[in-house]
């Protein structure tokens, strides 16, 4: 008889279980785990495997002895990392009710799982409202600022369908693929603020404390003579950074705190997306990750059931940028007047000629969703391939801006003490 190596969640504890079982069949093992309370979320054969491997999985005696090793389904709390607490919560749920576990106890399981928190209290009432006779959009509704229109709408989809469980998954796939492109064009975007910021900081460290003791040393051995120009630029920067410290530290506050608060203003967070589309280099990768969650939010939701004007004005909520969003709403109005798509999309001056074309031939096979899909996976793998391009030239066009703003200061300081030399000697 065939043996299967299991991990399952334990309905009792609603830790993670490792084991192996023997069976005729999957289908036969998964009946005979449930009876026992284990819901399997992952079943493989373990024919062909190393006889010695199986026995370290199997104990004797027993038909089903799951590993000592406990793992609980643990997720962070609210914070910072929403998107990712969010992320992790659909795939557990959606592997629990895959595994065949009511909405209503995978809830309960992972709500056990949470130390006391913000977090588990909103999983809590999720379960209570459907123990209360509500569905679990009903509970989601209730926690906006968590689930957004996307994900509520997606559920609501897959309860209408009766398909839950796929569009659990489906949704778990696109909040990671989501997490995953947002997080390199962060990184991408984010890489040369770091390198210029740490380069600002070793000049202004150069200028308050060690340009200040070479202008004494220079004082006393040059006795009154003239300093390289370079050299006079340097000291003066120095003076002035010294002699206003306070005032220059503030100012720098000023600007940071003014740039934020602008940036949260309508004209600034217009003129700030405008920005990233445009940027030398930056701004070809913004767009395509721009065009990346486009298709793939609206093919997601098209797969799961959602109408298509719904599903546009869903992805202009959710499109992150004023001026995709504006032109996603335009082929919403487009399309509401009876046209295509891929009309509006091709006249629009966001999205290129390609993706127009791709779902042009999308809704002329009636297979939209797939091909948004196909064009989502592609722009992933350009937004890959350019960070990974970025991130190679700007490395050492970095490096090279660092030594120079160094090198400057150092020149500066060096000249002089090749006149002091020449004098000494």
């Amino acid at each position: 008889m065939p043996t299967f190596a299991y991990t399952a969640i334990d309905v009792n504890s609603g830790r993670e279980k490792k084991g192996a079982a023997d069976g005729p069949s999957e289908a036969q093992v998964t009946t005979d785990l449930k009876a026992l309370g284990l819901y399997p979320t992952s079943l493989k054969s373990t024919a062909g495997t190393d006889e010695s491997t199986v026995k370290k999985t199997a104990q004797p005696k027993a038909k089903y002895m799951p590993k000592a090793d406990r793992r609980q389904i643990s997720l962070p709390g609210f914070g910072p990392n929403m998107a990712k607490t969010r992320m992790l919560f659909t795939r557990q749920l959606a592997t629990l009710v895959k595994a065949g576990m009511p909405i209503l106890r995978g809830l309960e399981v992972l709500s056990r799982q949470q130390k006391p928190g913000e977090f588990k209290t909103t999983i809590t009432s999720i379960a209570e409202t459907i123990r209360s006779g509500g569905s679990l959009s009903d509970g989601l509704a209730q926690h906006p600022r968590m689930f957004d229109r996307l994900y509520l709408n997606m559920v609501k989809a897959g309860e209408a369908s009766g398909a839950l469980d796929v569009v659990l998954q489906r949704l778990a796939e696109f909040l990671e693929k989501a997490h995953k492109i947002r997080g390199k064009v962060k990184s991408a975007m984010t890489y040369p603020l770091i390198i210029m910021t740490v380069a600002v900081s070793v000049v202004g460290a150069l200028v308050v404390f060690v340009v200040p003791k070479f202008e004494s040393i220079f004082a006393t051995m040059l006795k009154g003579q003239p300093l390289p120009p370079l050299t006079q630029s340097v000291l003066s920067v120095s003076r002035f950074v010294q002699g206003n410290i306070g005032a220059t530290v503030a100012i720098g506050f000023a600007i940071v705190i003014g740039l934020r608060f602008a940036l949260r203003t309508s004209l600034g967070s217009r003129w700030w997306d405008r920005a990233q589309l445009i940027l030398p280099v930056l701004g070809d990768l913004v767009l395509k990750g721009a065009v990346a969650r486009f298709t793939r939010t609206l093919g997601t939701l098209l797969a799961s059931g959602v109408q298509i004007l719904q599903a546009l004005q869903i992805t202009r909520d959710t499109a992150g940028n004023v001026h995709v969003a504006e032109a996603v709403d335009r082929i919403h109005a487009r399309v509401k007047s009876g046209e295509s798509v891929a009309r509006p999309l091709e006249e629009s001056a966001v999205f290129p000629a390609m993706v127009a074309s791709m779902v042009e031939v999308g809704e002329e096979t009636g297979k939209l969703p797939d091909m948004l899909e196909r064009i989502a996976d592609t722009y992933d793998e350009e937004v890959d391939n350019a960070v990974a391009a970025l991130t190679s030239i700007l490395e050492p066009i970095m490096i090279v801006i660092m030594a120079l703003m160094v090198g400057t200061v150092v020149i500066a300081l060096f000249l002089p003490l090749v006149r002091i030399v020449q004098t000494l000697s």
